[in-house]
């Protein structure tokens, strides 16, 4: 009864902060409209990530409860997606990655072979979305317009997912894939503060 109620505590908290977990990255690039320490590769490696888990959970026909956030979060990925492209003045570009996307999307479920496939490659690649951002972070060493707040989400949803996987379906893959991301998310998250606690050490220096 204990682990049941600590199940559905888990299941219910990742899909309530899921709900709101791109909103603070939003309102950053709402209000700086620049994209300075955001990655685009990284937020479409993410996309691509999103798409083959949501396709392999449903493709099995786990428990919807497992995996419900996941829609949710594409959908504020692709208004993540438009403005990084509206700021960076290629929003025409959107057309194109919805097409590969879209069709990518429905290769998965073509053979089984192929979802298994993705799914066995979708840690690599939701893992290389979190080195792009460091990368970019790395790289322009400014994290203004990076929301520690959405990272810091992501590490607790992903944490999360790890006792509702080992409870429910016990899926080696899709365990493996947790544990990784909230490492890797971790990570992200402390490298975002580290800069934006040097950027504000820098600005005192200036006053």
């Amino acid at each position: 009864m204990e682990s049941d109620m600590l199940l559905h505590m888990a299941n219910f908290s990742t899909l309530f902060v899921c709900m709101v977990l791109k909103f603070p990255q939003i309102f950053v690039l709402l209000r700086a409209k620049r994209t300075t320490g955001v990655s685009l590769n990284s937020l479409l490696l993410e996309l691509i990530g999103f798409i083959v888990f949501v396709t392999y959970q449903m493709y099995y026909e786990y428990p919807p409860p497992t995996y419900l956030e996941y829609p949710i979060l594409i959908a504020q990925d692709v208004i993540l997606l438009l403005l990084i492209l509206h700021y960076n003045g290629s929003l025409r570009q959107s057309i194109i990655y919805a097409a590969l996307l879209f069709g990518g999307w429905r290769l998965l479920t073509v053979e089984r072979w192929i979802i298994d496939l993705a799914m066995s490659l979708c840690t690599f690649i939701s893992a290389a979305s979190k080195f792009a951002q460091l990368q970019c972070l790395w790289s322009s060493k400014d994290a203004g317009q990076v929301s520690a707040l959405s990272w810091a989400m992501a590490t607790y949803t992903c944490s999360a997912r790890i006792y509702t996987t080992m409870v429910t379906t016990g899926d080696m893959q899709v365990l493996v894939r947790f544990v990784a991301m909230t490492l890797l998310n971790l990570w992200v998250l402390l490298t975002v503060i580290y800069y934006q606690r040097q950027s504000s050490r820098s600005s005192r220096k200036d006053d």
